[in-house]
């Protein structure tokens, strides 16, 4: 089968930081799916990947999570899925990613895919699905439309990837209200497009801007981005006994700040229950199951925003500069692979 690579982690300006191989197609044991993919959309999480991680001796790393195919084969435990089910995930960190014709991905991490969407459009959500409504339920604890107290929910670089997802959601699910920052006037746009209440420049002090936009207390805040430079203001601006959740991997901050306001912090990792073989792993068939519901209802839109082509290392080199960047705007996504060999 055809698939992209690496064998040496690096930038991606170096010549080989993404090549065009050949593998061996492989074969479903277990609870596993042999799925053909059809699209995928790339991640920040392929990035950080591709400059850090090698690849065990001789062989190569193959990047990817996020997919859309259809199931071909299936292991002798798997019960969920049948061949020729249309299907979406986000697979699992610690295995072979979905830049490749075949990939094995665990029944427990797969939904339907929506039948209202292309494979492009819907491969832009597993992962940014999955870490929105984890963040949300799991671990915020977001209690549902009508059962909480009138309270505003503020996103940390609303205009990417989870950010436009986690707006939806907030919107769709819960009675918070939604405030997102953004910096330049497309993202700003972007983010007041999905249904954000206010936006905020995160270039600018917190405080005075919500304070102007007179909404209810902030208890709970995400950031998704260089939570580093924004630990201090977040600490300042959220309610007493409020939550704080965050994705990134920022430098050293002083929870010590939390502690008088009794603030809580919640780390969110969608690959922590596939990593672990957690006992809730098929909680995210589950979720992406009724994400597909949502979309079909047309509560939850794609946030595709760019679209590179077929799945190569010349087109995924282009993606990979893009997010790094950090000016990308919704999601980037791939479809099919090249014709010929």
């Amino acid at each position: 089968m055809r698939a992209v690579g690496y064998t040496t982690p690096g930038g991606i300006d170096r010549e080989d930081a993404l090549i065009d191989i050949e593998l061996p197609r492989p074969a479903p044991t277990g609870r596993d799916l042999l799925v053909e993919v059809q699209a995928i959309a790339v991640n920040p999480v392929d990035t950080k990947v591709r400059r850090s991680a090698a690849p065990a001796e001789g062989t190569y790393k193959v990047l990817g999570y996020d997919a859309v195919g259809i199931v071909r084969e299936v292991g002798p435990a798997a019960s969920l899925f049948r061949p020729g089910d249309a299907v979406w995930y986000a697979g699992a960190i610690d295995r072979p990613g979905s830049n490749a014709e075949f990939q094995l991905v665990d029944e427990r991490l797969v939904g339907r895919r929506p039948a209202s969407l292309a494979a492009a459009d819907a491969a832009a959500l597993p992962l940014t699905g999955i870490t929105a409504w984890e963040l949300l339920f799991d671990r915020l604890q977001v209690p549902l439309a009508g059962h909480g107290r009138a309270s505003t929910l503020l996103i940390v670089g609303a205009a990417g990837g989870v950010g436009s997802i986690l707006i939806q959601l907030a919107r769709q699910r819960t009675g918070l209200t939604v405030v997102g920052t953004a910096s330049r006037p497309e993202s700003q746009a972007w983010v007041r497009e999905l249904g954000a209440h206010a936006v905020i420049d995160h270039r600018q002090p917190f405080a005075p801007q919500l304070a102007g936009l007179g909404l209810p207390p902030v208890d709970q805040a995400i950031s998704l981005t260089h939570t580093d430079q924004h630990f201090a203001q977040l600490a300042e601006v959220l309610a007493p006994q409020g939550r704080l959740a965050l994705i990134d991997d920022p430098e050293p901050i002083d929870v010590r700040l939390l502690k008088r306001k009794s603030i809580s912090l919640h780390w969110e990792l969608m690959f922590t229950r596939s990593l672990f073989q957690t006992e809730d792993m098929i909680a995210q068939h589950h979720l992406l199951n009724a994400l597909a519901d949502l979309v079909d209802q047309g509560a939850v839109r794609s946030t595709v925003q760019a679209r590179l082509g077929p799945i190569c290392a010349a087109n995924l080199k282009q993606a990979h500069a893009l997010l790094e960047s950090g000016k990308a705007v919704g999601k980037i996504v791939l479809e099919g692979f090249p014709t010929g060999r």
